[in-house]
């Protein structure tokens, strides 16, 4: 056993970059594609996250800087520091729930996948750390590795079924077909974005007057290519925060280089995993009549939508607004300020790439990442504390936006109740995918 927990640890430590060409090339060969094709597959996926982590470290360069700057002039006097996804991540693969929380839910999604409660073949093993999350949290408040498996399992079932049901609504809307996304954080979205988008249908002034970001860019010529706007929210910003001229130009460029390039890197993505949709398609149809399958991919690949890079460039001010005037918020947004547009990914296939619903949507999300972050803020103290993690410059708190995750919230209050609460999460568990075993959203 401790021979494969480290085996799987070395393959996490490998990176998304080098796991997901090795994992695209083995699924290729899984589904009868040639070792050529599936070898081609798998590099070209591969260089299209190393563009996509190039193209998005432009917003931590460039937007970085800005919010810090923005931070300051709030004059934001927080307790609590976001100290960003990566160190939310390396916390929850250093506890005991992470050091086996690749294997443990491979096999959870095995028993899904051959149970039919899923469609979903869930890749992203980077992105494991958000239920090894949820189990630490709950590690960290019940003191037991078994209550803190069982959260991480209530947590990946949940999102695999909600990866499943907006499935087809994602590859209309990205382009991408045979995928689905198992982002334990992402999905977390679905079910609030469905709910206002319920409510925005009966808005008259919301109902009539949303404008996708396509027929914007038809109605405002130059000014609505996404370039431009990227350009032009750069030049905002630079103004706000009282660059000089040539800071405010580079940020300006480096925007409209991020809404032109961005797109870009998804099509390379594209191109290298249609041979495995179609080569999946081809399998599942010869053993396994009338099932459908999905590849759980990462979030990032929906961000090249020119409404979801504009939205979560604005939810940066209004951010930090909202952690001002937000009732019980004690997080200072900073980690994970220039991440925004992890939070709204979903959000923008969901809302048909409607630009006023998806920033009003994503400025409530924010609003509620605010205040389950501050909630988790001392159990991830603890948490690090106990893995000896080296605490940001001046922070003696700590906590993560992309940790604010209501979802994690519900799973660890009713796992405080121990085995009670296991029973009780067991059946809200079942009765979930009971209930949504039939729903699907039409693209």
């Amino acid at each position: 056993m401790d021979i494969i927990l480290k085996a799987f640890n070395y393959i996490s430590d490998l990176g998304a970059t080098v796991m997901m060409p090795i994992i695209i090339l083995i699924i290729g060969l899984l589904f009868q594609l040639s070792f050529s094709k599936a070898l081609k597959a798998g590099v070209t996926v591969g260089v299209g996250f190393i563009g996509l982590n190039l193209v998005l470290s432009l917003i931590w360069d460039s937007v970085g800087p800005v919010t810090k700057i923005l931070v300051d002039k709030f004059h934001l006097k927080l307790s609590v520091v976001d100290a960003g996804w990566p160190a939310a991540a390396g916390l929850a693969f250093a506890t005991k729930v992470g050091a086996v929380i690749i294997p443990f839910i491979i096999v959870v999604n095995l028993l899904m996948l051959v149970s039919k409660q899923t469609k979903t073949v869930d890749i992203d093993i980077w992105n494991y750390w958000h239920f090894a999350f949820t189990g630490a949290i709950v590690m960290t408040l019940t003191d037991s590795l078994v209550f803190g498996l069982i959260a991480a399992a209530a947590h990946c079932i949940v999102t695999l079924r909600l990866a499943d049901i907006s499935a087809e609504k994602v590859q209309k809307e990205i382009g991408i077909p045979g995928i689905s996304i198992a982002h334990g954080s992402a999905v977390t979205a679905i079910p609030i974005t469905l709910l206002l988008d319920k409510l925005y249908d009966l808005i008259p002034g919301l109902k009539h007057s949303d404008k996708k970001s396509s027929s914007l860019q038809q109605k405002l010529g130059i000014l609505g290519e996404p370039m431009i706007i990227g350009l032009l929210l750069g030049v905002i910003l630079g103004i706000i925060v009282q660059y000089d001229f040539k800071k405010t130009g580079e940020l300006a460029i480096s925007m409209g280089a991020l809404m032109l390039l961005l797109p870009r890197m998804v099509k390379v993505i594209m191109e290298g995993l249609i041979p495995i949709s179609e080569g999946a398609k081809d399998f599942m149809s010869k053993r396994f009549k009338g099932s459908e399958f999905y590849i759980g991919l990462d979030s990032a690949v929906t961000l090249g939508h020119p409404t979801t890079i504009t939205v979560s460039i604005l939810l940066i001010p209004i951010t930090l607004i909202l952690a001002m005037i937000v009732p019980m918020n004690t997080t200072l947004p900073f980690g994970d300020l220039a991440a925004t547009a992890f939070f709204v990914a979903l959000v923008t296939p969901l809302h048909r790439g409607h630009l006023i619903r998806t920033l009003i949507t994503g400025t409530v999300i924010m609003a509620i990442v605010l205040m389950v972050a501050s909630y988790f803020g001392p159990m991830i103290t603890e948490t690090a504390v106990n893995t000896g993690f080296k605490f940001p410059e001046g922070a003696s708190k700590i906590t993560a936006l992309t940790g604010g995750n209501w979802l994690a919230f519900i799973i660890s209050q009713v796992l405080n109740w121990k085995w009670i609460g296991a029973l009780l999460l067991a059946i809200l568990t079942g009765g979930f995918l009971f209930f949504t075993r039939k729903t699907k959203l039409k693209a």
